[in-house]
């Protein structure tokens, strides 16, 4: 099967991109309400789609692959394995999120080569289950891809599974992004490396890999506030340190998009930066409701942090 590709131009990729972020977005969303109906799964059912990975054309193993994702089990996974190395790019990208049940360990290494293709769609996509497997042992390559692959949209899925793995070596490479002038076509790139910055600070003080920002626009006594494992985070990783400072400026700078400055707000408030406060109050009124709201949520993280500060 050929697949015809087009050149888009920085605008259009961007957008295009930003698409393909939404749509991982909202396919996790409803998955718990797809995969009720899966069942439990038969041993004909899984030769059946065993089947059709080892011998249908495109589309049926394409639908094998979506059949497997929506198992969610380590043994459906299994049968997904040879896809990655399926002669149609297509499949080896659809084969990447139907691998993500086996154990994380042993689906990062199985993923890792991909991050290798040939394919820019294919690497795309394997970045992006490679986050979701969530294995620290591929954080060296995911940095590489981040930092030398070609494609924007590459670079980017990188960075998004950095912040999903939450490994704190990772936090130099994206501050290094955000340190750069902003420019249309890096725009989305520096709203990803924002946020993967302050999930990593979250998955390292709660553990806590689910991200939604804001959480909500109710009261403060529904803001559900985590027990931070530190204290004094950017005592115990001083990367933090210039991360904030790269932070603040992101926050206030105007030409930055709001998604960034929203970004950079969540972050400040992941890492509990005490010296961002009064910034991030210049921002409770501001016009971009969704900014306005992440500033409120980051103050009541770090005052509660300085509220433990005082008990101990």
């Amino acid at each position: 099967m050929t697949i015809e590709r087009k050149n888009f131009n920085a605008k259009e990729r961007s957008s295009f991109f930003q698409c393909s972020f939404f749509s991982h977005f909202f396919f996790y969303l409803f998955f718990a309400f797809f995969v009720c109906f899966a069942g439990n799964i038969s041993a004909q059912n899984l030769k059946e789609l065993n089947n059709r990975i080892q011998t249908g054309n495109v589309e049926q193993k394409r639908e094998a692959l979506f059949q497997i994702r929506n198992l969610e089990t380590e043994e459906a996974s299994r049968i997904a394995i040879p896809a990655l190395r399926d002669k149609s790019e297509i499949v080896r990208a659809t084969a990447a999120f139907s691998i993500i049940f086996l154990p994380k360990a042993e689906a990062a290494q199985i993923l890792l080569p991909n991050l290798q293709d040939k394919s820019e769609f294919v690497r795309r996509e394997t970045a992006y289950a490679l986050g979701k497997a969530g294995d620290s042992s591929v954080v060296n390559s995911l940095l590489q891809i981040l930092n030398k692959d070609k494609i924007l949209e590459v670079r980017t899925a990188s960075a998004i599974a950095l912040g999903e793995i939450g490994d704190i070596s990772a936090v130099d490479d994206l501050v290094k992004i955000l340190e750069k002038k902003p420019i249309e076509t890096n725009e989305f790139l520096r709203r990803v490396a924002a946020r993967s910055i302050g999930q990593i600070a979250q998955i390292i003080q709660t553990d806590e890999t689910k991200l939604l920002t804001p959480k909500n626009f109710l009261p403060e006594k529904y803001k559900d506030l985590k027990q931070p494992k530190y204290l004094y985070l950017e005592k115990e990783f001083p990367v933090f340190t210039q991360a904030s400072n790269v932070l603040k400026t992101v926050l206030q700078n105007e030409n930055e998009t709001d998604d960034a400055r929203r970004e950079a707000a969540f972050a400040l408030g992941a890492i509990g930066d005490e010296t961002s406060i009064s910034i991030l109050q210049s921002k409770l009124n501001d016009k971009d409701a969704y900014l306005a709201e992440i500033s409120r949520e980051a103050i009541l993280k770090i005052e509660f942090l300085q509220t433990l500060k005082q008990t101990k």
